[in-house]
């Protein structure tokens, strides 16, 4: 099973770039998106739903902002769009699709790169995210997470660490709560893994590898690859025992972010 996670920052944008024809030469079984920009009625036209697949789309309700999307060759048995608090929720930031007992979520975290404001609201996110989390990784089902989670887990994940220290998505209250919630070795110090945990699947095919799956658009960020990895598929044990391979595809270039792909045992 191939799942392919990508913030398209803007779908209309990504598309008209090509990612659709990309796509479409990948086998890719469930296609996870984030930041859509867009409202449902926006990507009817069949550039957007790539033949083979059947799609959802959870829109923010500030219009041009957010939004998650799936796309799947099997049609689920389940759809899922709300977890239950409005200001998250209302910003388009979770999209589930249920298979059986396999559950892949589309997940954008926000970001609080923008100011005092947005990285309380981040923090808020998380912390109401926890017991979510918890009760997902304890519930017998199987779960993949995939998305944008703003948050880099350790050197090995960030071009610029020192720089950094004091930035959004790299200070360590966040480092610690991402890594803290994952079963490896893969983390800065911060915490003490937990015996049983999520995986981070890259880190599952390469524990050391350095790349990453953001760049800023200033400064010739991406030609210099300095770089983030923020975007995750984080899958609970069972799943991840099965992993394959992990790839990340800085080219071509669709979006500020380039899609990860993670292959899993049937």
């Amino acid at each position: 099973m191939r799942i392919l996670s990508f913030n398209a920052n803007g779908l209309r944008s990504a598309a008209s770039k090509g990612f659709f024809e990309w796509f479409n030469t990948q086998d890719i079984d469930v296609l996870c998106v984030q930041e859509t920009k867009a409202q449902v009625h926006q990507l009817t036209d069949a550039a957007f739903r790539p033949a083979g697949y059947h799609a959802w789309f959870k829109d923010a309700q500030k219009k041009g902002y957010s939004g998650v999307a799936i796309y799947s060759r099997r049609a689920p048995d389940d759809i899922r769009t709300a977890l239950g608090w409005a200001p998250f929720d209302e910003e388009g930031r979770y999209l589930e699709a249920r298979f059986g007992n396999l559950s892949v979520v589309s997940f954008y975290i926000p970001s609080g790169s923008s100011g005092a404001e947005r990285q309380g609201f981040k923090e808020a996110v998380m912390a109401w995210l926890k017991p979510i989390l918890d009760g997902w990784l304890a519930s017998g089902r199987e779960y993949v997470l995939c998305g944008d989670w703003n948050i880099v887990r350790a050197r090995n994940d960030i071009r610029n660490w020192t720089g950094n220290q004091k930035n959004s998505g790299c200070l360590p209250q966040e480092r610690a709560w991402l890594s803290g919630l994952i079963a490896d070795a893969c983390h800065d110090g911060l915490i003490v893994p937990p015996a049983h945990g999520w995986k981070d699947a890259f880190r599952v095919a390469k524990p050391d590898v350095v790349e990453y799956s953001w760049w800023s658009q200033r400064g010739g960020a991406r030609a210099n690859n300095v770089g983030w990895r923020i975007d995750y598929q984080i899958a609970t044990p069972g799943i991840a025992a099965g992993i394959r391979s992990a790839e990340i595809f800085p080219e071509p270039k669709f979006s500020d972010h380039a899609p990860l792909l993670v292959e899993y045992a049937e």
